[in-house]
């Protein structure tokens, strides 16, 4: 067995959520917010330069030693306050959704991807979002669709349909919507403590109608590879992404679904193996802390990174009263009140963000090489 998986056996192990709906939720958005934020500082290095820069991945690294959040974080919060808003209704969700992501952009906002950032021109020149999204098979909609899963994965259509329309008002490449439905699905079998490379395949296999087979050799590939006990480093590298993962939905996911498959209840271990694979570290950080997150709770996340974040006017606090107001949306079937927070704070923030990267853009180029 590997020293990463016998690291998963030694340290703290979150316990299941079981059937705690808004403690899933609120893992879900938390976790996804630790992951995003311990990844950040690591974004789109190689994963012999981030060794250099960040030998140890023990606490914040951002900001004076406390975390921030990108658009991985964000998109995910929009999400589940679009949830919110449409109370189970899927164009209530398309629309509620669409005007959320005109309105982040207005935000200036630290991190978009070329794809979201096209899709959200069209949707302000007047396309409707179920012709906004541009063909793209990037992981943006990957890393918002974990809360989705948490709150409809019992619901098989409903599901399906919610996956749909977070996707496509942005992405409309077949495979950026199965990447979804992939998170989605291993998010909602976490919460309900269903960790297992078999049960996962089945059923991923069952809801894309054997349809995604490019993700089915991926997801091959996973089991084959946790069986053996390998690393998710020598997993992401055996797939060509010895130098990084690539925002490309394909190389994403699976590198994900392997680091929660490796360490199903270890938050800790879980989000470290992924950002360790280096590239795109903080939205794979994101997708994984999700999925984890849903499965552990807030209990399961190491307190020190969460209380390590430093974030206004999303706060912490503000993400957890998120997450709960969800789970009464769903519980009731019918629209909920989000929320509120002091919106006038996102510039701000939002600068402070843009010049802290510029930071760590610069010392990226000093050593040690």
């Amino acid at each position: 067995m590997s020293h990463e998986s016998n690291r998963s056996e030694t340290t703290e192990i979150g316990a299941a959520v079981g059937d705690d709906l808004a403690a899933a939720l609120v893992g879900c958005i938390l976790g996804t917010a630790v992951g995003d934020a311990l990844g950040l500082p690591c974004e789109a290095l190689s994963r012999r330069r981030q060794q250099k820069l960040f030998p140890a991945l023990d606490r914040h690294r951002f900001l004076f030693g406390r975390g921030m959040t990108s658009d991985d974080t964000e998109h995910t919060c929009l999400v589940a306050e679009s949830l919110i808003v449409a109370g189970g209704d899927p164009g209530r969700f398309s629309r509620s959704f669409a005007w959320k992501l005109r309105f982040w952009l207005l935000g200036l906002p630290g991190g978009v991807g070329f794809a979201t950032l096209r899709a959200i021109f069209k949707l302000w020149i007047g396309f409707p979002p179920r012709r906004s999204g541009v063909f793209s098979a990037g992981n943006g909609a990957a890393m918002r669709s974990a809360v989705v899963g948490v709150a409809y994965g019992g619901d098989v259509s409903r599901l399906k349909t919610m996956i749909s329309a977070a996707t496509r008002v942005t992405h409309t490449d077949p495979k950026a919507e199965q990447g979804a439905l992939a998170v989605a699905l291993a998010a909602w079998l976490a919460r309900t403590g269903r960790a297992s490379a078999d049960e996962f395949f089945r059923q991923f296999r069952d809801i894309t109608e054997n349809r995604a087979t490019e993700f089915e050799r991926e997801f091959a590939a996973v089991a084959e590879s946790v069986a053996r006990g390998e690393s998710v480093e020598a997993f992401a590298a055996s797939r060509g992404l010895g130098k990084g993962v690539t925002g490309y939905v394909l190389h994403t996911v699976p590198v994900g679904i392997h680091a929660w498959l490796s360490h199903p209840r270890d938050f800790r271990a879980a989000v470290t193996a992924s950002v360790r694979c280096g590239g795109d570290a903080d939205t794979t950080a994101a997708i994984v802390g999700g999925i984890v997150g849903a499965g552990v709770g807030r209990n399961g996340i190491p307190a020190e990174w969460l209380n390590g974040i430093l974030e206004y006017p999303r706060t912490v606090g503000w993400m957890t009263t998120l997450g709960e107001r969800l789970a009464e949306t769903v519980a009731a079937d019918a629209p909920g009140k989000v929320p509120p927070y002091f919106w006038p704070a996102i510039i701000p923030r939002n600068a402070l963000f843009l010049a802290t990267l510029l930071v760590h853009g610069l010392r990226r180029m000093l050593p040690p090489y």
